[in-house]
């Protein structure tokens, strides 16, 4: 990803989600209006044990990210960790965005920085599973789908995804379409 490709990607994040760096656990606090939480499996349940739940796991995963993005392109990113602020080696098919420092702390010995790199694909049905049974497995964190307008995001997690649309009936219209998907707790976490 060349320099003016970084510039512009920041700048549209910038545009449509000001208050919040593109770090998934944050944007929950900064944009509550347009949020909403699906869990990944019945009953809260965090974690897949077998073929069954890996596969509604994926199921739902994938129902929302058709509905969110179906026919266009998307932005994945994915973070990678590190105690340096040098830019590590990265997959093929990612571009460098950017670094983010992950904790504010003074002292040089508890700095970390996540290294955001996105791909850019067409959204099909199915094309980042391998992806997202790894986020399932907690073996991954911290991914982002967006559209290339960034309108929308899809934020999976182990346990389930957090979604952040354009407007809050489209919100309502979205977590009413999935409603059993959605927590029973009072602040839908």
């Amino acid at each position: 990803m060349s320099g003016s490709e970084q510039a512009a990607l920041t700048a549209l994040w910038q545009q449509r989600w000001p208050e919040c760096d593109p770090v998934g656990h944050r944007l929950r606090g900064a944009y509550p209006e347009v949020w909403v939480r699906f869990h990944s499996l019945p009953k809260s349940k965090r974690y897949p044990e077998n073929d069954g739940e890996y596969a509604v796991v994926l199921e739902r995963y994938n129902t929302v990210l058709d509905e969110l993005f179906a026919d266009e392109d998307v932005y994945v990113v994915r973070p990678v960790w590190t105690a340096e602020p040098g830019v590590p080696a990265h997959a093929p098919g990612a571009g460098y965005w950017r670094t983010l420092p992950t904790v504010e702390d003074p002292d040089p010995e508890y700095a970390t920085y996540a290294h955001l790199f996105v791909g850019r694909r067409p959204w099909r049905l199915g094309c980042i599973d391998g992806l997202l049974r790894a986020v399932a497995d907690d073996e991954v964190a911290g991914v982002l789908v967006t559209d290339v307008r960034m309108e929308r995001i899809h934020h999976p997690y182990d346990g389930g995804a957090d979604v952040f649309v354009r407007t809050p009936a489209e919100r309502d219209r979205l977590r009413n379409r999935h409603a059993g998907w959605l927590s029973s707790h009072p602040a839908g976490l």
